[in-house]
């Protein structure tokens, strides 16, 4: 149904009901005057859908299925959380071991599960734990079985992945249950062919923009790409998206690049080199796709400013964890959007606290960001964080998740900005917007945002969650 009224909704104070005809926002009304089919908004508190710009639905929908081992507080430990799975491959996922005693390592789960297959990823997905089972049946030698950054990456891609249409589509739909209607999909894989599959298969409860991946980027050009075009014939559900680089690692595993050292660790690791990365978003750029540069470390943040810089095109850092002070204004001067994920500033305080000492004031710098003008666009790096953008919503407003003061509170961003950096842009529906819209329960600015209740998603005027007659 894309012609219906919407009844009995807050907007701007007021309770209205709000005619959508062809999948747009038609007109508002004084309650009872539209006539026609029409949906109960409960009388909740109507806002513009909510857009994930950073998810890896794969491994989210996969990561659903997985052992958590997120209150691990030692590689032992996370060993005896998935001591009691009975699967052919035993899943584990989300450990932290910046903070650990003691170091993972493949004979630590073989004592545990001797001869099983299991494999154990990290919350920021670059490394890869794998027993002497796993390890053999992926063909890999390896003295620990810890595999980190491209090992990583290359490995999970041989991991056996159950049936990943049917769960990517599950967790749309939990994402639709949740207000979303849009995403940015970052796997390393060929997304506009995975997405027009399973647009085929069954109906999309989200659009999508398919991210292309580095070593896919001679097809999108040989296919016509270009950043921001609808795929044809997908009704306008799938987008082409950026192309997706590495500038460095990560925070937990250490290899954050950066301009200070690590204890012991050196500075971090350059994942691909400055030349490679200018001529890589040089050829995309001139092909009409725009780059987007993953930078964590503040030098790796340097390092994709000046290649947007060099090259001379707009487009987007992913992370934008740790921003030097020099570099804050260049995110606006440049075109360049600070694509963050408040969620980890609150689960990653700690490790930070202990890696980045003496910088942290910097670290996650919202505040500072948006104070030098730049845009901010709110994801999950699900499945780093859960596809819940109440959550990074909250925690950009407060920087806490639990009961601590907030860490850093001069990083906070007013909620306006949060919920506009959560939705794509917008600040509100209006007429002639395209009818990706959401119902919450209670009014974000009153309420607790985390657990906010949603009682109803609309993706272009097409109800994906709730909704009564």
């Amino acid at each position: 149904m894309t012609d219906l009224v919407l009844r009995n909704v807050h907007r701007r104070g007021q309770v209205v009901d709000v005619q959508v005809r062809g999948g747009v926002v038609e007109a508002f009304a004084a309650p009872g005057v539209l006539s026609g089919d029409g949906v109960d908004g409960q009388g909740g508190y109507l806002l513009p859908g909510l857009v994930d710009a950073h998810v890896h639905m794969q491994q989210w929908a996969s990561n659903r299925r997985r052992i958590s081992l997120a209150a691990a507080k030692s590689a032992a430990e996370a060993v005896e959380l998935v001591r009691g799975g009975d699967e052919d491959w035993v899943f584990g996922a989300n450990f932290v071991d910046g903070l650990w005693p003691d170091a993972p390592h493949k004979d630590l789960i073989e004592r545990a599960l001797p001869g099983r297959k299991v494999a154990l990823f990290s919350a920021d997905l670059h490394t890869l734990w794998l027993s002497p089972a796993a390890l053999r049946e992926v063909g890999v030698d390896h003295p620990t079985g810890v595999l980190v950054e491209a090992e990583c990456m290359a490995v999970t891609a041989k991991l056996p992945a159950g049936d990943p249409d049917a769960w990517v589509l599950a967790a749309a739909d939990a994402a639709a249950a949740r207000g979303v209607t849009g995403i940015r999909d970052y796997e390393l894989t060929d997304t506009v062919a995975d997405w027009t599959r399973r647009l085929g298969s069954g109906q999309l409860s989200v659009r999508v923009a398919c991210v292309i991946a580095k070593h896919l980027l001679d097809v999108a050009i040989d296919r016509g790409h270009r950043t921001g075009e609808v795929v044809p014939g997908t009704g306008g559900l799938l987008t082409v998206g950026p192309l997706k680089l590495f500038s460095d690692g990560s925070l937990n595993t250490r290899t954050a690049l950066c301009h200070d050292p690590y204890e012991g660790d050196g500075h971090g690791v350059a994942v691909v080199p400055q030349e490679e990365l200018v001529a890589l978003m040089r050829r995309a750029w001139q092909h009409g796709i725009v780059p987007a540069v993953h930078a964590i470390g503040d030098r790796a943040n340097q390092i994709a400013l000046d290649a947007f810089e060099t090259v001379g095109c707009p487009g987007r850092i992913e992370h934008a964890q740790l921003v030097s002070e020099s570099d804050l204004p260049r995110f606006a001067r440049l075109g360049v959007i600070a694509s963050v994920q408040p969620a980890h500033a609150p689960d990653d305080r700690d490790v930070a606290d202990r890696h980045w000492a003496g910088r942290t004031g910097r670290a996650f710098p919202y505040g500072s960001l948006l104070a030098a003008g730049a845009t901010l666009e709110i994801g999950s790096d699900a499945p780093v964080a859960p596809l819940d953008p109440w959550d990074g919503i909250a925690s950009a407003v407060t920087r806490t998740d639990d009961d601590r003061p907030a860490w850093h509170p001069e990083q906070r961003i007013p909620l306006k900005v949060a919920l506009a950096a959560a939705c794509g842009g917008r600040s509100s529906v209006e007429v002639g917007d395209v009818a990706d819209l959401l119902v919450a329960e209670r009014d974000p600015w009153k309420e607790e945002l985390r657990e906010m209740p949603v009682a109803l998603t609309m993706l272009g005027g097409r109800i994906t969650h709730g909704g009564q007659p």
